[in-house]
């Protein structure tokens, strides 16, 4: 009986230092830095920004948000931001998170290749509010960062690159139209006898219907819904003065398409481009021809007298210049009017050439209707 007491009174003493030490054991130690595990930028930071500042390779571009909440670039003639790239690098930063402490260290920092990449969101008085450095890329994905002029770096599962040309922030969307609201569409062929195509519709569900169209034959649809594919969103690829020589040249040899929307709004565009030339060359004398003196008078057994003789004229063909539009909107208010007055804007080449180049192209065989007899009375 004793040695069966001294044996449940162990296992009891046992349970008891268990649960003692489970009690008393001291707590786990907090991380070593806060930020660990944390997105790499505050959401609630950049959202105050009313400037971003992207440095990189010595460039540098200013985004300056307006009063009515839209950004623009002023390094870039004061054009609209694209606000769906602005918006995915907010994105990028919010949703990446420090993965871990990687230095302290000055010489382990200089070694991560920090250098003049860095993304930086400040207020309205250019105060930073939130600002990053970027080093390289780690071998197994992520970029180091540091915070400011903090001797820290950091592992952060980023993936962005930080572009620093203006140009490339800058909206390149001239329009932004629907075909659906599409109600008059007029079109000319300068190159095709002058003519004009206009066609309406009454309701947005409607065909689209030719004035004035040829006999026996009707507008394709297909040409229809592709020519206002190819304009209502039309994008710029580049931009110049508007006194630029193949702008002006552009302009003269352009051609009118008209929009008309079912509230009464009009989109005028002018697409053009200065065409291809070929220029005659100026004949240059023959090789003897430019003889004289003792050598053409050793020369006068071997051909006539008579006029020089010249070689075969030759022509040079000088390719197309780009394509440029213009577009002017009924609104006077309308942005896109006065954008027009401070740049003009090179557009896709596919955006003159997928024009029908002749009236007849956007018309097939009509359908014959085969009246039904009359039945005649007994």
């Amino acid at each position: 009986m004793k040695l069966k007491t001294l044996a449940l009174a162990v296992a009891i003493l046992a349970v008891l230092s268990a649960i003692t030490f489970i009690v008393q054991r001291p707590a786990p130690p907090p991380s070593a830095d806060a930020r660990i595990g944390q997105p790499l930028a505050p959401a609630a930071t950049l959202e105050q920004a009313a400037h971003v500042r992207l440095t990189d390779q010595g460039k540098v571009v200013l985004l300056v948000r307006q009063s009515d909440g839209t950004w623009r670039v002023p390094g870039y003639y004061d054009l609209a931001a694209d606000f769906a790239k602005l918006t995915k690098l907010v994105s990028d930063l919010t949703g990446a998170k420090l993965q871990r402490l990687v230095t302290s260290n000055p010489e382990r920092i200089a070694r991560l290749e920090f250098k003049d990449t860095q993304i930086a969101f400040l207020d309205a008085s250019d105060k930073e509010l939130w600002s990053v450095t970027l080093g390289r890329t780690a071998e197994n994905g992520g970029r180091f960062v540091r915070f400011g002029p903090e001797q820290k770096a950091y592992l952060a599962n980023l993936n962005t690159e930080v572009d620093a040309d203006a140009k490339n922030w800058a909206d390149t969307q001239l329009l932004n139209l629907k075909s659906d609201d599409i109600a008059r569409i007029e079109l000319s062929f300068p190159d095709d006898g002058g003519g004009t195509l206009i066609a309406t519709r009454a309701k947005k569900d409607d065909a689209f219907a030719a004035e004035k169209a040829p006999d026996g034959r009707k507008l394709k649809s297909d040409s229809v819904t592709n020519l206002l594919g190819s304009v209502t969103t039309l994008r710029f690829s580049d931009t110049s003065e508007p006194a630029d020589p193949n702008a002006v040249a552009a302009k003269a040899h352009a051609r009118m398409l008209k929009l008309t929307t079912f509230d009464g709004k009009a989109v005028t565009i002018l697409i053009g481009r200065k065409p291809e030339e070929k220029i005659v060359k100026a004949p240059a004398p023959a090789a003897d021809a430019a003889k004289s003196g003792p050598a053409a008078i050793l020369d006068t057994d071997k051909k006539d007298a008579g006029p020089a003789k010249t070689l075969e004229a030759a022509t040079e063909t000088v390719p197309a210049g780009p394509v440029f539009a213009f577009i002017t909107h009924s609104d006077a208010t309308a942005p896109i009017n006065a954008l027009m007055q401070r740049r003009a804007f090179q557009v896709a080449e596919f955006a003159f050439t997928s024009l029908p180049q002749k009236f007849d192209e956007l018309f097939e065989a009509a359908p014959i209707v085969v009246q039904p007899e009359e039945k005649k009375s007994p």
